[in-house]
């Protein structure tokens, strides 16, 4: 039986679908502003797995996961020294993060947008992640948008200032509960010393939608004139459009919970007058050798980052697995190596000729493995059964290997494929001249010129790339 921690209640709870033939899952996605970091790969990795893993235990899932493309704010520069923070999350009358991004870079919103959600794709197919249902961009659905506002507006959850259309959090029974605190008492010094409005009610009120500023790119028509809308009301239109008014799961980072999350259940439930989600999931933050990562400490890590360093995706999703989502993780070079060390033992173990044996699903390890995913996603105790499998010197080698061939289709860790090489973010005349340094090596090796064939892999390795031995040949990757 399927047990899932829910945020909202904060107990495991037996997992009841609404549809049982069809679970419906929303992963809050990138605000494609910048590159996705592993704190982003972190969350997205926890929504695939539990994707994975319901489709293990029988279900099909229908889920989504956005890419935020406007509307998501930021502190402006002043508002920083203002305040005397670097940053935050949410705001309302901050700065567009994608507009901050176009003039930095000097190019439009749209180009921004477009060349970090394609960055992204390619990290998703790296790191293994299964396609979903769909990967809307909110400035595709504005229509939607708009006509929740239009229901929040003539229901009176929301009013007019001159400068946006406000959500009324005083209207909205249980504001708040997700994060078990009084979210007013929690915001209202912030929101006044940075975000005054004397139109706003309340200082938790939320923007639905911002009336043009005349300075603002992306913008659209609306009864209420041109503008934009606001970062909450977009997920729950596009969540609304593709999943339906009530949904089974809900995920996203613990920094989308106290705001983004709590204003996505007041405006769903009062547009709908139905509970908006059943499960909540939620991520803990992922801090980097016990810091906070972030641009500015330069430990925000890319994919790329990790891979330059000779470090495959699969890797990273390895060393995921090896705490809780719902608890902090610590990232480090140490961990990830430990990490890439066991994932090519799995692999090597699994490697070679074997005789698929079909599996009974009363097998020991079988229902170890099927125990560790009902038990709300517990990815850790997952792989412990895939080492105490490997162990065991009563199971045979066909039979291991065919269970964790079975087990691999929840934990999307490869074992059974070839590592994509790091070679094709190499210059082509550098891949040429590597490609012929190993030939020189191979023949050395084959005279038993050990003496130059150290000399090559020394000076292999003054061009900044590791030479690997296996037993498909010698490869290289970066150092």
């Amino acid at each position: 039986m399927l047990k899932i921690f829910n945020t909202l209640s904060r107990t495991k709870e037996e997992f009841k679908p609404i549809n049982p033939s069809e679970v419906t899952m929303y992963n809050c996605g990138l605000t494609v502003y910048f590159y996705a970091h592993i704190g982003n790969l972190r969350a997205y990795t926890m929504g695939d797995s539990m994707r994975r893993s319901l489709e293990f235990l029988g279900y099909k899932v229908k889920q989504v996961q956005n890419f935020t493309d406007v509307g998501h704010m930021t502190l402006t520069e002043e508002q920083k020294l203002k305040v005397g923070l670097q940053e935050v999350n949410d705001t309302d009358n901050g700065e567009d993060r994608m507009e901050k991004a176009a003039k930095k870079e000097g190019k439009t919103v749209w180009e921004v947008a477009q060349f970090y959600i394609d960055s992204a794709m390619k990290d998703y197919t790296e790191m293994n992640f299964e396609e979903p249902f769909s990967r809307p961009r909110a400035t595709e659905y504005i229509k939607e948008q708009i006509d929740m506002i239009k229901v929040l507006l003539d229901k009176g959850y929301a009013y007019i200032t001159p400068s946006a259309i406000y959500f009324d959090t005083s209207k909205s029974d249980g504001y708040g509960e997700l994060t078990g605190q009084n979210l007013n008492e929690k915001l209202v010094g912030f929101r006044e010393d940075v975000e005054k409005d004397d139109n706003k009610r309340n200082p938790s009120d939320f923007r639905l939608w911002q009336l043009d500023q005349g300075d603002h790119a992306m913008k659209w028509e609306s009864p209420w004139g041109e503008g934009f809308p606001g970062w909450h009301i977009e997920c729950s239109a596009m969540s609304k459009a593709l999943l339906g008014e009530t949904i089974d799961i809900h995920t996203g980072g613990m920094d989308n919970m106290p705001v983004h999350h709590v204003n996505e259940i007041a405006q769903s439930e009062a547009v709908n007058e139905k509970k908006f989600v059943n499960y909540w999931y939620h991520n803990e933050f992922l801090t980097v050798d016990g810091k906070k990562m972030s641009k500015s400490l330069g430990n925000a890590y890319t994919l790329t980052d990790l891979k330059e360093k000779g470090f495959d995706a699969m890797d990273l999703r390895y060393l995921y697995f090896l705490v809780n989502f719902r608890m902090k993780q610590n990232f480090t070079f140490e961990a990830l190596t430990s990490a890439r060390s066991a994932r090519l033992k799995l692999k090597e173990f699994v490697r070679g000729e074997y005789k698929d044996v079909k599996i009974d699903k009363e097998n020991i390890y079988y229902k170890e493995f099927v125990s560790s995913l009902e038990d709300s996603f517990n990815m850790p105790e997952a792989l412990a059964t895939v080492w105490k499998l490997i162990g065991d010197e009563k199971v045979d080698k066909d039979m291991k290997v065919s269970l964790i061939k079975e087990f691999d289709k929840a934990l999307g860790l490869r074992l059974f494929e070839e590592d994509r090489k790091s070679e094709e973010n190499i210059d082509p005349d550098t891949k040429a001249k590597l490609e012929k340094l190993i030939s020189k090596r191979n023949d050395a090796k084959k005279n038993k010129d050990y003496t130059l064939s150290d000399s090559i892999r020394d000076e292999v390795k003054s061009m900044g790339y590791d030479l690997i031995d296996s037993k498909e040949g010698t490869s290289f990757k970066k150092n």
